[in-house]
């Protein structure tokens, strides 16, 4: 079975602050070069959260800063290095909003989806009124062929942060671009469904494209097309 991926690995929650006056030197050799995030609690309210990628001081500081008069209890959450630190702190602050900090917190490539949150309940809003009123399709008699000249691209009825997809062949990574109208250009030529595009990069060989390429669902979040299907 495979292992989580770990980040936090130790932790000390809800201590005193006079723990911190009186027996500063332990503090100090548990926080040595080490990574973390801290909290600043007073009267059971969190009133602060920072990060440092040296503890060993910075609690020390808080005892004689402005933030002083603000805490009597604090916590300690050590980290396995700093990769994701900075957006795990701005994670804290946007959630609980503590009154010490003055900034907001900053993730460094999440993309905000409110606006295409307010974009799909309208999409919503239209298609529901359209179910209640429905439009009169014509038929073949009436001057239509009753049928596409050319099937439409799989993926067009789908919406995509980025329009790039990618899959790795042998440690090679493979490129292709979902275009406007749903089909996908790979290597200079267009084609309407993942699996063609997928056997076009094993040249005539079969592929299952919506398990071949996967395309990113959010910031460095890339996942298989076949969960688009489910």
């Amino acid at each position: 079975m495979k292992k989580r991926a770990q980040l936090v690995c130790q932790h000390l929650e809800n201590v005193s602050r006079k723990a911190l006056e009186d027996y500063h030197e332990i503090i100090r050799n548990y926080a040595l070069q080490r990574y973390g995030v801290y909290a600043l609690y007073g009267k059971g309210k969190l009133q602060y959260v920072g990060l440092a990628k040296n503890l060993r001081n910075r609690l020390a500081r808080h005892l004689t800063d402005k933030h002083k008069e603000s805490w009597d209890q604090f916590s300690i959450y050590f980290t396995i290095g700093d990769h994701h630190l900075q957006e795990l702190e701005a994670l804290i602050l946007r959630i609980m909003k503590p009154k010490g900090n003055l900034q907001k917190g900053a993730f460094s490539r999440s993309e905000d989806i409110r606006p295409r949150f307010r974009r799909d309940i309208k999409k919503f809003v239209l298609k529901g009124v359209e179910d209640l009123f429905p439009i009169k399709r014509k038929t073949p008699d009436e001057g239509e062929s009753g049928f596409d000249e050319e099937p439409k691209p799989i993926l067009a009825k789908y919406r995509f942060y980025s329009r790039k997809l990618r899959a790795n062949l042998k440690g090679k990574e493979i490129w292709a671009r979902i275009r406007q109208d749903g089909s996908i250009r790979f290597a200079g030529k267009t084609y309407n469904s993942p699996s063609a595009a997928g056997t076009a990069v094993f040249r005539g060989r079969a592929c299952n494209g919506w398990t071949f390429w996967k395309y990113e669902r959010a910031p460095g979040d890339w996942i298989l097309l076949d969960t688009l299907r489910k």
